[in-house]
């Protein structure tokens, strides 16, 4: 298999690139795909409650975006872009692993502001990562990037106008509680207090897991990740009542509709425990979900449109063959580009059931 395949390759314009989000959040589009009929209907995301299969079940994930982007500075007084991996920080480290916007090298001292002290020191270098010791007690880096740092929006929306306070609204979904990523899961962008409140009424549940999202999401594909099966790694949690929540979903036949890849990455990730365990789940995972794959968990998805021969594309046609749908993801991408659909992570939405 290879990501070369025409499967997973698209041509977008570059105006259909969403620079900003819908305005309110669920005013975005929606396209639907049922894929028995293989019906296509258009609509707003804050009519969601039309299509979903009754009794459905809706999974969230419930992280949080830390301003994980930062500038920090050298002696010389050149300025480097630091992200922050914080999604891979395991709490009781006393390094941080980043990523820099230029040539570091090992005993580099870096400042968080330009008139120059020792905040952290380089500590090592493995591939295009880094590791810095910082000069303080390491658990404060959050309250340091909650005041000097950025939101890490994903380097391909260019000439965005949002203020760094705006994109700390925007780029988060309105129940974002743990701060433990630098990515958003964008699909549940669209959800305000409004859908969420007519979805209870039209009698859906819903429940929560959590899954806290790295660079990985964005990361190019590679021969290594085919050879080993595996992608990125990410830590994540299901709580006992969710667990209880899917389970009961399952056993009474109820649809299980995953809000966003990365809650579909954690349902299958932990499919067998959820099936036998009382417990909260929680780990790590490295899953690789491309075709053939057999869900066990997840029976609908809303997901937004992703790029090209990415991961995420590659999951997404996983799911729409399991479910033996009549036409390939890049089909349905065509018609949305046909339609004017906005793309990527401020675009608009999908669901597949």
């Amino acid at each position: 298999m290879s990501t070369e395949d025409n499967k997973y390759s698209y041509e977008l314009p570059e105006e259909l690139i969403a620079k900003k989000p819908a305005e309110p959040r669920d005013s975005a589009r929606l396209f639907i795909f049922d894929t028995k009929s293989g019906r296509i209907d258009f609509d707003i995301f804050s009519n969601l409650n039309k299509y979903l299969p009754e009794h459905s079940l809706l999974v969230f994930n419930n992280t949080k975006v830390v301003p994980a982007r930062i500038n920090l500075y050298k002696k010389t007084g050149g300025k480097v872009e630091i992200l922050f991996l914080v999604n891979e920080w395991g709490g009781g480290d006393t390094s941080f692993k980043v990523m820099a916007d230029r040539r570091l090298e090992i005993g580099d001292e870096l400042s968080i502001g330009e008139k120059f002290r020792k905040d952290f020191l380089v500590e090592k270098q493995e591939s295009h990562f880094f590791w810095l010791r910082p000069n303080f007690e390491a658990n404060k880096i959050f309250e340091i990037l909650e005041e000097f740092g950025m939101t890490p929006i994903p380097k391909y929306i260019k000439g965005t106008d949002i203020s760094e306070k705006e994109l700390r609204e925007k780029y988060q979904s309105i129940f974002a509680k743990n701060p433990s990523s630098v990515a958003a899961p964008t699909a549940s962008l669209h959800f305000t207090s409004g859908l969420l409140a007519k979805l209870s009424n039209a009698g859906f549940d819903r429940t929560f897991v959590t899954l806290n999202v790295g660079l990985g999401t964005f990361a190019p594909l590679t021969d290594e990740n085919f050879k080993k099966e595996s992608l990125h790694s990410e830590s994540f949690m299901i709580k006992d009542d969710a667990v209880e929540s899917i389970r009961d979903a399952k056993s009474n036949r109820n649809p299980v509709v995953a809000v966003g890849t990365t809650v579909a990455r954690t349902l299958e990730s932990a499919a067998s425990h959820i099936f036998e365990m009382n417990c909260p789940i929680s780990g790590s995972t490295n899953i690789f979900i491309h075709p053939p794959f057999n869900f066990k968990v997840v029976d609908c998805l809303v997901t937004n449109f992703h790029l090209p021969n990415s991961s995420l594309m590659m999951m997404v046609e996983a799911f729409l063959e399991n479910k033996k749908s009549p036409l390939h993801l890049v089909e349905l991408y065509k018609k949305a580009i046909k339609e004017r659909f906005r793309f990527y992570s401020f675009g608009d939405g999908m669901l597949i059931k």
